[in-house]
């Protein structure tokens, strides 16, 4: 089984790549947060919105890492190459189709869900450049699949740090109109955030020519051979792309509520989720390393590994959550200074951190177990296990929000429900299903 230093190895570079990555969106909301309410508003519907799309890009490559990972658990290493190659050609071409369908219909779609002109026009300004960066992140993910797959993370932290810097430098020079450029404004850290990405690809593309064994896992560039491959990914992956597609369009439909409410509160809700990643990195990290572990040990045939492994790893997430949220609540101000001056929005902000830390005491079992779903290779249990948690999530949304109308830190308390239904029904399929037999 292993170890928790073999645990580490792996989650540590995630995470700190994570963390680096997250900035980027930590950055775009600081400036945006000195910009005004409106635009921070806005950047928190349209960046949610653009997630939804870029989430769809990560469920393929999710069904990518976990068949790399098998094949890496079998000891096929020529078989990887192939999946990294095609997979990452379908997807690119894939993201150019998302990226033509959100250029014809986000405006209108903008337009029927917000009720503040001045929110959807600073929405709108956003997404026109913003949704070209899926064709770099398409890369980008794919490539992160395969080092994950294969349990060589490091590369993760400095393609990261190479990304979060270039989007600090683009967003000074385009949301302000430093260095000879013109004054974008929120428009400007969509440019910013594309330019940064395509920084990010371009590094894994080099660090894969000078650094990798490519003869090793085969990959020989990125060019169609047989649509069997692309069906055996689509064949795990197309439930984790519905899947990411709908939670990340759950979570837009909860900022749409929000922002009838008012553009306080969205402003507020923008600031709480940016501050959430703090959070939420520890445990995506982990996550990501329950999934390309269990789907390595259930390669290696070694299914009884899979539990303890599990186990042991919601301990050191925990390890790792449990401070961060004490520091969080004992001093929520010191956080919010990164994203605006304003002492009045900083005291409106703080109900909601309050909320916002202690639902993750539920996130961390929840999103590792159910990485651990995924990492059997079910991925079709695992959209079953998402499509009930959503059902009572949008109902929770619809009764807290758009019909009792509370208070913005009460509206945080729907995640509640979404960790806890998600938690029941991963440990459900682990003590029901018959996941050890499962082939891939």
């Amino acid at each position: 089984m292993y170890s928790r230093k073999d645990i580490w190895g792996i989650a540590l570079p995630i995470l700190v790549s994570l963390f680096v990555q997250n900035l980027i969106n930590i950055t775009d909301t600081a400036f945006m947060g000195r910009v005004g309410q409106v635009e921070l508003g806005a950047s928190a519907l349209a960046g949610v919105l653009y997630l939804a799309f870029y989430m769809v890009t990560f469920g393929f490559s999710t069904g990518a890492q976990i068949l790399m990972a098998r094949r890496n658990g079998e000891g096929k290493y020529q078989a990887l190459g192939p999946i990294m190659g095609q997979g990452t050609l379908f997807l690119v071409l894939f993201s150019a189709l998302l990226v033509g369908a959100s250029l014809v219909w986000t405006p209108q779609l903008l337009k029927l869900l917000i009720s503040s002109p001045a929110v959807c026009r600073a929405g709108e300004d956003y997404m026109e450049y913003r949704i070209f960066g899926l064709l770099f992140t398409s890369i980008g993910v794919m490539f992160r699949a395969f080092f994950v797959a294969i349990t060589r993370t490091r590369v993760l932290m400095v393609n990261a740090v190479i990304m979060t810097v270039a989007n600090v430098v683009f967003n000074y020079i385009f949301v302000f109109g430093n260095l000879g450029a013109p004054q974008m404004g929120i428009a400007g850290a969509a440019l910013g955030s594309i330019l940064a990405e395509a920084s990010a690809a371009l590094h894994f593309v080099l660090y894969t020519l000078f650094y990798v064994d490519r003869e090793k896992y085969r990959l020989n560039g990125f060019h169609f051979e047989s649509f069997r491959i692309i069906r055996e990914i689509l064949n795990v992956s197309v439930w984790s792309m519905i899947l990411y597609f709908l939670t990340i369009g759950t979570w837009f439909l909860f900022f749409v509520a929000v922002e009838h409410l008012g553009e306080l509160p969205l402003a507020i809700s923008n600031i709480i989720r940016s501050t959430s990643t703090l959070l939420f990195m520890p445990v995506n990290a982990f996550g990501a390393t329950a999934c390309t572990l269990v789907s390595n040990a259930m390669g290696a045939h070694r299914a009884d590994d899979v539990m303890p492994i599990v186990r042991r790893i919601i301990k050191m997430c925990y390890a790792i959550v449990l401070p961060l949220i004490a520091l969080l609540c004992l001093f929520p101000q010191w956080i919010l200074l990164i994203y605006t001056n304003d002492s009045s929005l900083i005291a409106d902000c703080t109900g909601s951190v309050y909320v916002m830390s202690s639902f993750y005491l539920l996130s961390v079992p929840g999103n590792l177990l159910f990485q651990a779903v995924s990492g059997t290779g079910d991925t079709r249990m695992a959209f079953l296990i998402e499509m009930i948690t959503i059902v009572f999530y949008t109902l929770a949304i619809y009764w807290i929000i758009v019909v009792s109308r509370v208070n913005i830190s009460f509206c945080w308390t729907v995640e509640y429900v979404y960790w806890g239904f998600k938690l029941l029904l991963s440990i459900l399929f682990f003590k029901k299903a018959n996941w050890r037999a499962k082939k891939i």
